[in-house]
């Protein structure tokens, strides 16, 4: 979201920024002035299990189902009464936000003013020919297919997502509103919000019988690229990319392929899930490997794989790296996915847990990557989906296709034109339709 704050400011509106202080830093580097989380708890991927210890025992729908409760629903009203007394000390025509703050209803009819979500992973609304979330599904083909996504449906309505429903109903009925039922959480942004800038485009999403109007697909919608601004994420990997000792701008004209892996920024403390079997399958062959740690555990894989063909980086600048990029092996994080297609790369995906599943569900049922369907793939897994990737050019073919409708989307443009047409709207409250 930082590109449209500061397109916004400069066009000449007032901008406020909303975050926990962790983003302190960022915000200022953006001269947008800045609200702390008050009431809200602040949750990073570094916090979560030292908030929450017994958080780290729980797997699958078991975990996504303490995050609803405890994570998504438990901070509503912290949020809605910060972002209330934000608007004392700066009066907004609109508020943008996050669509998983789920605040959206109580700030259009509370506040009466206009929201606009942003949802930075696929598109969450439900409908009946996209398969329930979570469970990393395809659209049905069969009659048996349909059946199963009827009892995962029943399943996450019942006993996934139902904690998370009652706290935020719970929640809406302490400002008088009424409940609701027969609607998932997960659609409250799609009801509520006058506008809905989603990520991606379309041809990524799965087809739908029902489309909402208010939901316009903006492309990557890649963050602010401040130039050499110091402690910017994007200025540490153009650093890092620069330096000498990188050897991936001289080394990619001299390996037949490269193959850039990452693990994400959240779920990379344990590197033997897809960084080590990576390059374990790629290790001394004709391919490149340049591996994002994310600041994880970079010195002891280097010591590990002194092999010439391994590059290991904390932080790299994916945008000049993936014009040289053959394939991306990532274990789903929808922002490296957007931009890896927006380059025209394919993918290799290897992920679960928080959603990844259901964007690697996506990237396999568009063509555009082979979805390994697990979070520890084995080196042979990986050796074979790249081989089966690099061996068939109609892989690099639907990739580029996608990455050319990237391309012809100015996405921070477009998501400021839907913010500035929902104030011109006036904000009046939507019925839920």
């Amino acid at each position: 979201m930082t590109g449209i704050g500061v397109r916004l400011q400069d066009e000449g509106h007032d901008v406020g920024w909303y975050t926990g202080r962790t983003l302190a830093g960022k915000v200022g580097e953006l001269g947008i002035p800045y609200y702390p989380f008050d009431r809200a708890i602040e949750h990073t991927g570094d916090n979560l299990n030292e908030l929450y210890p017994q958080r780290a025992k729980l797997k699958g729908p078991m975990a996504i189902r303490f995050d609803g409760e405890r994570i998504f629903a438990g901070n509503v009203t912290n949020f809605f009464e910060d972002i209330r007394d934000v608007q004392r000390r700066f009066p907004f025509d609109v508020v943008v936000l996050d669509n998983t703050m789920f605040i959206q209803r109580l700030v259009a009819v509370v506040l009466g003013k206009p929201v606009v979500s942003v949802v930075p992973i696929g598109n969450m609304e439900s409908d009946p020919l996209v398969p329930p979330m979570f469970f990393g599904f395809a659209p049905a083909r069969t009659p048996a297919h349909r059946i199963l996504h009827a009892g995962a449906r029943l399943v996450s309505d019942q006993f996934v997502t139902r904690p998370a429903r009652i706290s935020y109903v719970r929640q809406l009925q302490n400002y008088g509103l009424p409940a609701e039922r027969g609607k998932p959480i997960t659609d409250e942004p799609y009801r509520w919000s006058d506008a809905v800038i989603q990520t991606g485009t379309a041809s990524l999403d799965f087809p739908r019988r029902n489309v909402n109007p208010k939901v316009h697909y903006v492309g990557a919608l890649l963050p602010h690229r401040p130039g050499a601004e110091a402690g910017s994420a994007a200025s540490a990997g153009a650093a890092a990319a620069e330096r000498p000792d990188v050897r991936w701008p001289t080394a990619a004209g001299t390996y037949r392929r490269t193959v850039v892996v990452s693990q994400g920024t959240v779920d990379n403390r344990d590197p033997a899930k897809l960084m080590v079997p990576t390059i374990e399958a790629l290790k001394g062959t004709d391919a490149l490997i340049i591996v994002a740690t994310g600041g994880a555990g970079t010195e002891e894989l280097r010591r590990r794989y002194p092999q010439p063909n391994v590059v290991v980086e904390d932080y790299i600048d994916f945008a000049r790296v993936f014009p040289f990029t053959d394939v991306f092996v990532t274990n789903g994080g929808f922002g490296g996915v957007l931009l890896s297609l927006s380059h025209g790369v394919p993918l290799v995906t290897a992920g679960l847990n928080e959603g990844k599943n259901d964007v690697n569900a996506r990237v396999a049922y568009a063509g555009v990557g082979v979805n390994l369907k697990t979070e520890r793939p084995s080196a042979a897994a990986i050796r074979s989906a790249v081989d089966t990737v690099l061996g068939d050019p109609s892989w690099r073919a639907r990739a580029q296709a996608m990455g050319g409708q990237f391309e012809a989307e100015d996405s921070v443009g477009a998501a400021v034109e839907v913010i500035k047409a929902a104030v011109a709207s006036g904000g009046t409250p939507v019925t839920g339709a």
